[in-house]
């Protein structure tokens, strides 16, 4: 057996796609965005299962109705921070902007209207020291 001898995996070609970053409150999304029939994954499970309810579902589908795209692309995300809702944001913005850099012509406007592309700058607010536990509450005081 020769030792100078390599062996080369040759993998499958590179698929092209587009890549995004969607943010809302502290919630961070990377998304791939492939052309063609696929399964959309979080973090690596089905995306129907990973953001569960009918609503949830319906938003996660937002850029794609608005460009009448259902269908015809397939993405990976990957997500950090924040809780499921705002998660939820992050994904359906950085998807929107995915879409938005495929075809800018065409998906742009229709985008724009859906207020898609627009990053949601609410964060949530810090606690203040000296107030009971939360940013606004104050302390109880006495009638007299």
């Amino acid at each position: 057996m020769d030792k100078n001898k390599t062996t080369v995996k040759k993998s499958a070609p590179k698929a092209k796609y587009s890549f995004a970053v969607g943010r809302r409150k502290t919630a961070s999304a990377r998304i791939r965005l492939f052309r063609g029939k696929g399964e959309f994954t979080v973090n690596g499970k089905p995306a129907l299962s990973y953001f569960s309810g009918q609503t949830a579902n319906k938003l996660f589908l937002a850029p794609f109705e608005a460009t009448k795209t259902v269908g015809k692309y397939y993405a990976t995300v990957k997500v950090i921070g924040s809780g499921l809702q705002g998660q939820l944001g992050a994904v359906v913005h950085g998807m929107a902007r995915a879409l938005d850099k495929e075809n800018p012509t065409d998906f742009h406007t229709p985008l724009k209207k859906a207020k898609l592309l627009t990053r949601d700058p609410r964060e949530r607010e810090r606690r203040k020291p000296g107030l009971g536990g939360k940013a606004r509450r104050q302390k109880q005081s006495p009638k007299r």
